[in-house]
């Protein structure tokens, strides 16, 4: 009785939503300070390239961040393609919010779109490589950074 039950919880809760995540990972900083010659990637791969995707930076730092912002050049490697490289800057707070995220205690977690619409990928292996591009190195009170992929739901 509680197994067709708890389906169909979850076939009702996965409908309710507008996309389907295809990646997510992070990379840990166990010194809480990301140098800018540390370059996390992160590789995936595309099945499905007729469906529409959202890429975003996930960004965790503490309270004590010095910054309303981070700067990041992400390097995008797609199947049988050149790599190439965008400078992105996520406003990660303001003065009459403050911190913009989800936060816990003196922890703000950050989810920012990089494509501005959705967009379709080609079939094949994809590379994100992530680096810090700020005034501060290392850049000090952060936790963890990296890519999410969502497929949009139609």
């Amino acid at each position: 009785m509680k197994k067709p039950l708890i389906a169909a919880v979850l076939v009702i809760l996965l409908a309710g939503c507008g996309t389907l995540d295809v990646y997510e990972k992070t990379k840990f900083f166990p010194d809480h300070s990301w140098k800018s010659s540390d370059k996390p990637a992160f590789t995936f791969t595309i099945e499905d390239s007729a469906a529409l995707y959202n890429i975003f930076v996930i960004f965790r730092h503490e309270d004590a961040y010095h910054f309303n912002n981070i700067w990041l050049n992400v390097t995008t490697q797609a199947p049988k393609d050149t790599a190439r490289t965008q400078q992105v800057n996520i406003t990660l707070a303001d003065n009459k919010k403050g911190w913009l995220g989800t936060g816990m205690d003196d922890v703000f977690d950050h989810r920012a779109r990089i494509t501005q619409t959705p967009i379709h990928l080609k079939k094949g292996n994809y590379t994100f490589l992530l680096q810090q591009n700020m005034r501060e190195e290392p850049l000090q009170f952060v936790l963890n950074a990296g890519i999410r992929v969502e497929k949009v739901q139609p």
